[in-house]
Protein backbone atom coordinates (compact mmCIF):
# COMPACT_ATOMS: atom_id res chain seq x y z
CA UNK A 1 0.00 0.00 0.00
CA UNK A 2 1.60 3.58 -0.93
CA UNK A 3 1.88 6.12 1.57
CA UNK A 4 -0.13 9.71 0.96
CA UNK A 5 2.36 12.22 0.22
CA UNK A 6 3.97 14.18 3.64
CA UNK A 7 3.79 17.65 4.50
CA UNK A 8 7.19 18.15 3.32
CA UNK A 9 6.82 16.93 0.26
CA UNK A 10 3.70 18.98 -0.70
CA UNK A 11 5.85 21.86 0.50
CA UNK A 12 8.66 21.02 -2.19
CA UNK A 13 6.29 19.67 -4.71
CA UNK A 14 8.31 16.16 -4.67
CA UNK A 15 6.49 13.01 -5.18
CA UNK A 16 7.87 9.78 -4.02
CA UNK A 17 6.27 6.75 -5.12
CA UNK A 18 7.72 3.66 -3.55
CA UNK A 19 11.08 2.31 -3.93
CA UNK A 20 11.58 5.59 -6.71
CA UNK A 21 13.41 8.16 -6.01
CA UNK A 22 11.42 11.78 -5.54
CA UNK A 23 10.86 13.62 -8.54
CA UNK A 24 9.94 17.21 -8.49
CA UNK A 25 6.67 18.47 -10.33
CA UNK A 26 9.07 20.81 -12.46
CA UNK A 27 10.65 17.69 -13.66
CA UNK A 28 7.67 15.39 -13.85
CA UNK A 29 6.53 18.62 -16.12
CA UNK A 30 9.45 18.85 -18.70
CA UNK A 31 9.10 15.45 -18.93
CA UNK A 32 5.89 15.73 -20.53
CA UNK A 33 6.36 18.69 -22.55
CA UNK A 34 9.29 16.57 -24.20
CA UNK A 35 7.80 13.03 -24.30
CA UNK A 36 5.30 13.98 -27.15
CA UNK A 37 7.81 15.43 -29.21
CA UNK A 38 10.41 12.81 -28.90
CA UNK A 39 8.08 10.50 -30.02
CA UNK A 40 6.97 12.89 -32.40
CA UNK A 41 10.66 12.84 -34.12
CA UNK A 42 11.02 9.09 -33.83
CA UNK A 43 8.23 8.56 -35.70
CA UNK A 44 8.75 11.60 -38.36
CA UNK A 45 12.06 10.93 -38.97
CA UNK A 46 11.81 6.63 -38.74
CA UNK A 47 9.84 7.50 -41.69
CA UNK A 48 12.32 9.43 -43.70
CA UNK A 49 14.87 8.06 -43.54
CA UNK A 50 13.41 4.41 -43.93
CA UNK A 51 12.11 5.92 -47.06
CA UNK A 52 15.13 7.53 -48.44
CA UNK A 53 17.18 4.46 -47.24
CA UNK A 54 14.99 1.33 -48.06
CA UNK A 55 11.74 2.08 -49.15
CA UNK A 56 12.28 3.22 -52.93
CA UNK A 57 14.58 0.43 -52.91
CA UNK A 58 12.28 -2.28 -52.18
CA UNK A 59 9.30 -0.75 -54.60
CA UNK A 60 11.88 -0.82 -57.54
CA UNK A 61 12.67 -4.32 -56.67
CA UNK A 62 9.00 -5.24 -56.91
CA UNK A 63 8.62 -3.55 -59.79
CA UNK A 64 11.97 -4.67 -61.77
CA UNK A 65 12.91 -7.90 -60.41
CA UNK A 66 10.10 -9.62 -59.39
CA UNK A 67 10.38 -9.33 -55.06
CA UNK A 68 7.30 -10.17 -53.67
CA UNK A 69 5.14 -7.41 -51.53
CA UNK A 70 5.60 -10.12 -48.28
CA UNK A 71 9.44 -10.65 -48.59
CA UNK A 72 9.32 -6.55 -49.33
CA UNK A 73 7.40 -6.05 -45.91
CA UNK A 74 9.43 -8.87 -44.08
CA UNK A 75 12.18 -6.99 -45.19
CA UNK A 76 11.54 -3.53 -44.36
CA UNK A 77 10.65 -4.88 -40.91
CA UNK A 78 14.16 -6.13 -40.67
CA UNK A 79 15.34 -2.92 -41.40
CA UNK A 80 13.29 -1.01 -39.31
CA UNK A 81 15.24 -0.75 -35.73
CA UNK A 82 18.61 0.06 -37.72
CA UNK A 83 16.91 3.26 -38.86
CA UNK A 84 15.18 4.01 -35.81
CA UNK A 85 18.69 4.03 -33.61
CA UNK A 86 19.49 7.34 -35.98
CA UNK A 87 15.90 8.76 -34.78
CA UNK A 88 16.39 8.56 -31.57
CA UNK A 89 19.45 11.34 -31.05
CA UNK A 90 17.16 13.43 -33.95
CA UNK A 91 14.26 12.90 -32.04
CA UNK A 92 16.22 14.21 -28.95
CA UNK A 93 17.36 17.41 -30.02
CA UNK A 94 13.73 17.99 -31.50
CA UNK A 95 12.22 17.24 -28.30
CA UNK A 96 14.30 19.88 -26.35
CA UNK A 97 14.60 22.17 -28.76
CA UNK A 98 10.32 22.39 -28.97
CA UNK A 99 9.72 21.94 -25.56
CA UNK A 100 12.02 24.72 -24.12
CA UNK A 101 11.62 26.86 -26.77
CA UNK A 102 7.53 26.94 -26.12
CA UNK A 103 8.26 27.07 -22.00
CA UNK A 104 10.66 30.19 -23.19
CA UNK A 105 8.09 31.91 -25.33
CA UNK A 106 5.52 31.63 -22.82
CA UNK A 107 7.64 33.00 -19.92
CA UNK A 108 7.56 30.22 -17.73
CA UNK A 109 11.65 29.50 -17.94
CA UNK A 110 11.65 33.57 -16.60
CA UNK A 111 9.30 32.83 -13.71
CA UNK A 112 11.47 29.36 -13.12
CA UNK A 113 14.63 31.51 -12.97
CA UNK A 114 13.06 33.88 -10.90
CA UNK A 115 12.15 31.82 -8.10
CA UNK A 116 15.68 30.82 -8.35
CA UNK A 117 16.24 28.01 -10.46
CA UNK A 118 19.13 28.48 -12.72
CA UNK A 119 19.28 27.56 -16.68
CA UNK A 120 21.76 24.11 -15.26
CA UNK A 121 19.02 22.79 -13.17
CA UNK A 122 16.21 23.36 -15.52
CA UNK A 123 18.33 21.48 -18.37
CA UNK A 124 18.97 18.13 -16.12
CA UNK A 125 15.62 17.12 -16.99
CA UNK A 126 16.50 17.11 -20.91
CA UNK A 127 20.08 15.16 -19.36
CA UNK A 128 18.19 12.91 -17.61
CA UNK A 129 15.64 11.35 -20.21
CA UNK A 130 18.59 11.85 -22.80
CA UNK A 131 20.61 9.27 -20.53
CA UNK A 132 18.08 6.92 -20.75
CA UNK A 133 17.91 7.22 -24.61
CA UNK A 134 21.19 6.85 -24.79
CA UNK A 135 20.92 3.68 -23.08
CA UNK A 136 18.29 2.55 -24.92
CA UNK A 137 20.41 3.61 -28.34
CA UNK A 138 23.16 1.39 -27.02
CA UNK A 139 20.91 -2.27 -26.17
CA UNK A 140 19.57 -1.39 -29.70
CA UNK A 141 22.68 -1.36 -31.32
CA UNK A 142 23.90 -3.92 -29.38
CA UNK A 143 21.37 -7.07 -29.13
CA UNK A 144 19.01 -5.56 -31.80
CA UNK A 145 20.29 -4.00 -34.90
CA UNK A 146 23.08 -6.48 -36.36
CA UNK A 147 21.26 -9.08 -35.88
CA UNK A 148 17.94 -7.57 -37.95
CA UNK A 149 20.22 -6.28 -40.25
CA UNK A 150 22.22 -9.75 -41.12
CA UNK A 151 18.51 -11.04 -41.69
CA UNK A 152 17.50 -8.39 -43.79
CA UNK A 153 20.37 -9.40 -46.22
CA UNK A 154 20.09 -12.88 -46.32
CA UNK A 155 16.03 -12.55 -46.51
CA UNK A 156 16.21 -10.23 -49.69
CA UNK A 157 19.48 -12.82 -50.97
CA UNK A 158 17.36 -15.69 -50.66
CA UNK A 159 14.04 -13.88 -52.46
CA UNK A 160 16.54 -12.80 -55.50
CA UNK A 161 18.19 -16.15 -55.59
CA UNK A 162 21.18 -14.82 -54.92
CA UNK A 163 24.24 -16.56 -53.61
CA UNK A 164 23.76 -16.26 -49.87
CA UNK A 165 27.11 -17.25 -48.42
CA UNK A 166 28.26 -16.30 -44.77
CA UNK A 167 31.94 -16.79 -45.98
CA UNK A 168 34.59 -15.88 -48.72
CA UNK A 169 34.37 -18.42 -51.19
CA UNK A 170 37.56 -16.65 -53.61
CA UNK A 171 40.81 -15.44 -52.84
CA UNK A 172 41.42 -15.70 -49.18
CA UNK A 173 45.07 -13.97 -48.16
CA UNK A 174 46.73 -14.19 -44.85
CA UNK A 175 49.65 -13.15 -43.39
CA UNK A 176 50.98 -14.32 -40.10
CA UNK A 177 53.78 -11.84 -38.36
CA UNK A 178 55.77 -12.93 -35.50
CA UNK A 179 59.45 -13.18 -34.35
CA UNK A 180 61.90 -13.46 -36.95
CA UNK A 181 65.87 -14.87 -35.97
CA UNK A 182 68.56 -11.78 -37.86
CA UNK A 183 71.81 -12.97 -38.93
CA UNK A 184 73.18 -11.24 -35.82
CA UNK A 185 70.99 -13.87 -33.60
CA UNK A 186 68.22 -11.29 -32.54
CA UNK A 187 64.77 -11.15 -33.51
CA UNK A 188 62.21 -8.82 -34.78
CA UNK A 189 59.18 -8.57 -35.96
CA UNK A 190 58.24 -9.92 -39.42
CA UNK A 191 56.37 -12.32 -41.79
CA UNK A 192 55.97 -15.41 -40.86
CA UNK A 193 53.64 -17.34 -43.42
CA UNK A 194 51.80 -16.46 -46.14
CA UNK A 195 48.67 -18.56 -46.70
CA UNK A 196 47.09 -18.24 -49.64
CA UNK A 197 43.55 -19.75 -51.06
CA UNK A 198 41.72 -20.00 -54.38
CA UNK A 199 38.48 -20.76 -53.80
CA UNK A 200 36.38 -21.95 -50.13
CA UNK A 201 33.43 -23.73 -50.01
CA UNK A 202 32.77 -23.29 -46.29
CA UNK A 203 34.08 -26.93 -45.13
CA UNK A 204 36.94 -27.11 -48.11
CA UNK A 205 39.70 -24.46 -49.45
CA UNK A 206 40.92 -25.58 -52.71
CA UNK A 207 44.58 -24.28 -54.57
CA UNK A 208 46.48 -23.40 -51.77
CA UNK A 209 49.95 -22.40 -51.57
CA UNK A 210 51.71 -21.55 -48.22
CA UNK A 211 54.95 -19.62 -47.85
CA UNK A 212 57.52 -20.21 -45.08
CA UNK A 213 59.69 -17.46 -43.94
CA UNK A 214 59.93 -18.50 -40.39
CA UNK A 215 63.93 -17.99 -40.46
CA UNK A 216 63.93 -14.93 -41.94
CA UNK A 217 64.21 -16.20 -45.59
CA UNK A 218 61.76 -17.61 -47.81
CA UNK A 219 62.59 -21.79 -46.73
CA UNK A 220 59.76 -23.82 -48.17
CA UNK A 221 57.00 -23.50 -50.28
CA UNK A 222 53.89 -25.72 -50.15
CA UNK A 223 51.12 -26.35 -53.10
CA UNK A 224 48.35 -28.66 -52.06
CA UNK A 225 44.96 -29.19 -54.22
CA UNK A 226 42.94 -28.78 -51.02
CA UNK A 227 43.02 -28.40 -47.33
CA UNK A 228 40.37 -29.05 -44.25
CA UNK A 229 40.84 -27.67 -41.19
CA UNK A 230 40.12 -30.79 -38.26
CA UNK A 231 38.99 -29.12 -35.04
CA UNK A 232 39.54 -32.38 -33.07
CA UNK A 233 43.05 -32.26 -33.79
CA UNK A 234 43.90 -28.79 -34.31
CA UNK A 235 45.66 -28.86 -37.36
CA UNK A 236 45.16 -28.77 -41.46
CA UNK A 237 45.20 -31.50 -43.71
CA UNK A 238 46.68 -30.86 -46.81
CA UNK A 239 45.63 -33.25 -49.75
CA UNK A 240 47.51 -34.12 -53.31
CA UNK A 241 50.47 -31.78 -52.73
CA UNK A 242 54.21 -30.55 -53.27
CA UNK A 243 56.60 -29.50 -50.96
CA UNK A 244 59.87 -27.12 -52.29
CA UNK A 245 62.25 -26.63 -49.73
CA UNK A 246 64.40 -23.44 -50.59
CA UNK A 247 68.40 -23.39 -50.06
CA UNK A 248 69.67 -20.01 -49.26
CA UNK A 249 70.81 -18.92 -52.63
CA UNK A 250 66.98 -19.35 -53.25
CA UNK A 251 67.58 -22.75 -55.21
CA UNK A 252 65.13 -25.67 -54.92
CA UNK A 253 67.10 -28.12 -52.77
CA UNK A 254 64.33 -30.96 -52.13
CA UNK A 255 60.76 -31.55 -53.69
CA UNK A 256 58.09 -34.11 -51.77
CA UNK A 257 54.69 -35.03 -52.96
CA UNK A 258 52.49 -36.36 -50.62
CA UNK A 259 48.72 -37.54 -50.59
CA UNK A 260 48.06 -36.09 -47.00
CA UNK A 261 49.67 -34.10 -44.32
CA UNK A 262 48.93 -32.67 -41.38
CA UNK A 263 50.30 -29.31 -40.70
CA UNK A 264 49.87 -27.22 -37.55
CA UNK A 265 49.23 -23.85 -38.88
CA UNK A 266 46.82 -21.44 -37.17
CA UNK A 267 43.46 -21.18 -37.50
CA UNK A 268 43.12 -17.78 -38.79
CA UNK A 269 42.38 -18.56 -42.14
CA UNK A 270 39.59 -20.56 -41.65
CA UNK A 271 38.15 -17.75 -39.33
CA UNK A 272 39.08 -14.74 -41.97
CA UNK A 273 37.36 -16.46 -44.84
CA UNK A 274 34.40 -17.04 -42.40
CA UNK A 275 33.63 -13.81 -40.93
CA UNK A 276 31.53 -12.12 -43.85
CA UNK A 277 29.65 -9.26 -41.79
CA UNK A 278 29.67 -5.62 -42.38
CA UNK A 279 29.91 -3.42 -39.80
CA UNK A 280 26.02 -3.08 -39.28
CA UNK A 281 25.84 -5.95 -39.05
CA UNK A 282 28.49 -7.06 -36.11
CA UNK A 283 28.11 -5.56 -31.88
CA UNK A 284 31.16 -4.73 -30.29
CA UNK A 285 32.64 -8.02 -29.96
CA UNK A 286 32.16 -9.28 -33.22
CA UNK A 287 33.96 -6.19 -34.35
CA UNK A 288 36.90 -7.03 -31.64
CA UNK A 289 37.14 -10.41 -33.02
CA UNK A 290 37.23 -9.39 -36.86
CA UNK A 291 40.58 -6.72 -35.64
CA UNK A 292 41.85 -9.20 -33.81
CA UNK A 293 42.24 -11.65 -36.81
CA UNK A 294 43.05 -9.03 -39.42
CA UNK A 295 45.71 -7.81 -37.30
CA UNK A 296 47.16 -11.54 -38.13
CA UNK A 297 46.48 -10.75 -41.78
CA UNK A 298 48.48 -7.88 -41.85
CA UNK A 299 45.27 -5.84 -43.04
CA UNK A 300 46.55 -2.92 -41.88
CA UNK A 301 43.81 -0.61 -43.72
CA UNK A 302 40.81 -2.78 -42.49
CA UNK A 303 41.95 -3.23 -39.40
CA UNK A 304 42.11 0.42 -39.00
CA UNK A 305 38.86 0.77 -40.42
CA UNK A 306 37.14 -1.28 -38.14
CA UNK A 307 39.24 0.56 -35.31
CA UNK A 308 37.36 3.50 -35.89
CA UNK A 309 33.86 2.15 -35.87
CA UNK A 310 34.74 0.32 -32.84
CA UNK A 311 34.75 3.75 -31.01
CA UNK A 312 32.01 5.09 -32.97
CA UNK A 313 30.28 2.36 -31.22
CA UNK A 314 30.62 3.50 -28.13
CA UNK A 315 30.37 7.00 -29.55
CA UNK A 316 27.09 6.94 -30.88
CA UNK A 317 24.79 7.06 -28.68
CA UNK A 318 26.09 9.50 -26.51
CA UNK A 319 24.53 12.03 -29.46
CA UNK A 320 21.91 12.01 -27.23
CA UNK A 321 23.08 13.68 -24.61
CA UNK A 322 25.22 16.21 -27.31
CA UNK A 323 21.94 17.41 -28.70
CA UNK A 324 19.84 17.21 -25.58
CA UNK A 325 22.21 19.99 -24.08
CA UNK A 326 22.05 21.76 -27.37
CA UNK A 327 18.46 21.73 -28.37
CA UNK A 328 17.53 22.64 -24.47
CA UNK A 329 20.13 25.80 -24.64
CA UNK A 330 18.72 26.98 -28.12
CA UNK A 331 15.47 27.08 -26.93
CA UNK A 332 15.84 28.83 -23.47
CA UNK A 333 16.87 31.78 -25.50
CA UNK A 334 14.56 34.51 -25.90
CA UNK A 335 12.74 34.62 -28.84
CA UNK A 336 10.66 31.66 -29.20
CA UNK A 337 10.79 28.81 -32.08
CA UNK A 338 7.87 27.67 -33.51
CA UNK A 339 7.39 23.73 -34.34
CA UNK A 340 7.88 24.37 -38.10
CA UNK A 341 11.10 26.65 -37.55
CA UNK A 342 12.12 23.86 -34.48
CA UNK A 343 12.03 21.35 -36.68
CA UNK A 344 13.95 22.77 -39.92
CA UNK A 345 16.35 24.00 -37.10
CA UNK A 346 16.88 20.32 -35.95
CA UNK A 347 17.56 19.35 -39.68
CA UNK A 348 20.30 21.89 -40.08
CA UNK A 349 22.38 21.11 -36.71
CA UNK A 350 21.41 17.21 -37.44
CA UNK A 351 23.11 17.55 -40.99
CA UNK A 352 26.12 19.54 -39.63
CA UNK A 353 26.76 17.09 -36.87
CA UNK A 354 26.84 13.58 -39.36
CA UNK A 355 28.94 15.78 -41.48
CA UNK A 356 31.22 16.55 -38.72
CA UNK A 357 30.83 12.79 -38.16
CA UNK A 358 31.79 11.85 -41.54
CA UNK A 359 34.57 13.92 -42.06
CA UNK A 360 36.40 12.88 -38.53
CA UNK A 361 35.61 9.29 -39.57
CA UNK A 362 37.53 9.68 -42.84
CA UNK A 363 40.31 11.43 -40.77
CA UNK A 364 40.58 8.39 -38.43
CA UNK A 365 41.10 5.90 -41.60
CA UNK A 366 43.49 7.76 -43.45
CA UNK A 367 45.59 8.08 -39.79
CA UNK A 368 45.18 11.72 -39.79
CA UNK A 369 43.23 11.20 -36.40
CA UNK A 370 43.43 8.40 -33.38
CA UNK A 371 40.07 6.13 -33.38
CA UNK A 372 39.42 7.61 -30.27
CA UNK A 373 39.63 11.46 -31.38
CA UNK A 374 37.52 10.38 -34.39
CA UNK A 375 34.84 9.18 -32.98
CA UNK A 376 34.43 11.50 -29.72
CA UNK A 377 35.92 14.98 -31.31
CA UNK A 378 32.27 15.27 -32.94
CA UNK A 379 30.77 14.91 -29.33
CA UNK A 380 33.00 17.17 -27.75
CA UNK A 381 32.51 20.13 -30.21
CA UNK A 382 28.94 19.22 -30.28
CA UNK A 383 28.81 19.50 -26.26
CA UNK A 384 31.26 22.26 -26.31
CA UNK A 385 28.77 24.12 -28.47
CA UNK A 386 26.11 23.78 -26.59
CA UNK A 387 27.71 24.55 -23.37
CA UNK A 388 28.34 28.03 -24.90
CA UNK A 389 25.34 28.85 -25.84
CA UNK A 390 24.37 27.76 -22.21
CA UNK A 391 26.19 29.81 -20.17
CA UNK A 392 24.88 32.77 -22.31
CA UNK A 393 21.33 32.09 -21.76
CA UNK A 394 22.29 31.82 -17.68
Amino acid sequence: MSSLPTTQEKKTGNLSIGWLPKIAIMDRYLFIQMLTPFLFGVGAFSSVILAIGSLFELIRLITDAGLSVWTAFQIFGYQIPGFMVYSFPMSMLLATLLAYSRMSGDGETTALRSCGVSAYRLVLPALVLSLFVTGLTYVFNEAIVPAANWQSRSTLRAALNQENVQFKSQDIFYQQYGEVPQNDGSTKQGLVRSFYARSFDGKEMRGLTVLDFSQGRLQQILAAESAMWLPEQNVWRFSKGTTYLVDPEGNYRSILRFEDQNLQLPRAPLDLAQEQRSSEEMNISDIRRNIDLLKQSGNTKEVRKLEVRLEQKYALPFICVVFAIVGASLGMRPQRTGAAIGFGLSVLIIFGYYLLLFICGALGQVEFLSPIAAAWMPNLIGITAGLIILTRVT
